[in-house]
């Protein structure tokens, strides 16, 4: 009776009521939880389904935000173009990269990704004429969403009320066509070749090509979120790009359950309350959250997701019984 319950319908019902039930403070965590948990997401298409270990996934990320700023702060474009643009710059340097990456395997993968990385955030760091180097760019405008007066209930809503529905909806659209693909045949395929991709290679299959394409569509959904983390953000700056931002996701994902395509998600969430929580208590909370995940990692192998689906298959069996 619970399996047949549509878990994520319900969830995303409730998140649309938060502006209404609660405060400034919830709508905020709820709009950093819901840009985080895309980010995280698309990194596991690389690590979760492909088997890649990227050290530089905040590259794309921070690509994306500052296209989108640059389109909309320097040169005005409205944010239906901005948006996809920042996805689709963030594709293309990840295809660029990826090319030189999937040549090389495991930590020599890795340690490549985070190279790349770095060249990234000190090009955002030194171009000040379109970056605005060290200090960034501030003030980033929000999309113009007057259309939403006409829609009932949302007419009253604060501004940033307003882009929480839109970061809402915008980042459910791009989770479905993540579901949609690792679902499809290439999902499948990238699943193949994660379990062993000299057999894949042995029986024909191009495995560089779907590694790279990969590639390319992991950085495409780091794009879309970096585009909305700098609105959100009120700011882009070279930190989005920085290594720091990479381990960041990469923990996201490893503990939620990077074997289950909402582990990240559920990472993202996770480490952003247990970030809110500390820091409100301590300032020393870079020692308490790392024993925290250090306990949670190893209490967890299988991260938080593949946790509870072991104790529910446990569950089921012994109900069988």
């Amino acid at each position: 009776m619970i399996n047949r319950i549509p878990w994520v319908l319900v969830i995303f019902l409730v998140a649309l009521w938060v502006p209404w039930y609660g405060s400034r403070f919830y709508t905020f965590l709820a709009t950093d939880i819901a840009i985080l948990a895309l980010f995280a997401l698309s990194l596991n298409l690389l690590l979760g389904y492909t088997g890649l270990v990227s050290f530089g996934h905040a590259a794309y990320f921070g690509i994306g935000a500052y296209t989108s700023a640059i389109l909309m702060k320097t040169h005005g474009v409205p944010f239906a173009v901005s948006f996809p643009a920042a996805g689709v710059m963030a594709a293309a340097f990840a295809l660029v990269f990826g090319y030189f990456c999937v040549r090389l395997t495991k930590i020599y993968f890795a340690m490549l990704t985070l190279a790349f990385a770095q060249i990234v955030w000190a090009i955002c760091f030194k171009w000040n004429d379109v970056t605005g180097g060290e200090q960034g760019m501030p003030n980033v405008p929000y999309p113009d969403m007057s259309w939403m007066a006409a829609i009932p209930g949302l007419g009253g809503l604060r501004l940033g009320d307003q882009f929480y529905l839109l970061v809402l909806v915008l980042v459910a659209l791009a989770v479905a066509a993540l579901r949609r693909i690792v679902s499809s045949p290439f999902g499948r395929m990238l699943t193949v070749i994660r379990e062993n991709p000299e057999r894949a290679e042995f029986i024909g299959i191009n495995v560089r090509r779907y590694q790279l394409a990969a590639f390319a569509v992991a950085g495409f959904f780091a794009g879309l979120a970096g585009a909305l983390f700098g609105i959100f953000n009120r700011g882009v700056f070279p930190d989005f790009a920085y290594w720091t931002k990479s381990a960041e996701v990469l923990i996201m994902t490893i503990l939620g359950g990077m074997g289950h395509f909402w582990g990240p998600a559920v990472g993202a969430m996770v480490l952003t309350l247990l970030n809110q929580q500390i820091t409100s208590y301590t300032e020393y909370w870079p020692l308490i959250l790392g024993s925290i995940l250090v306990v949670l990692l190893f209490a967890f192998p299988g991260g938080i997701v593949g946790a509870l689906v072991s104790a529910g298959r446990r569950l089921t069996r012994r109900g069988n019984a």
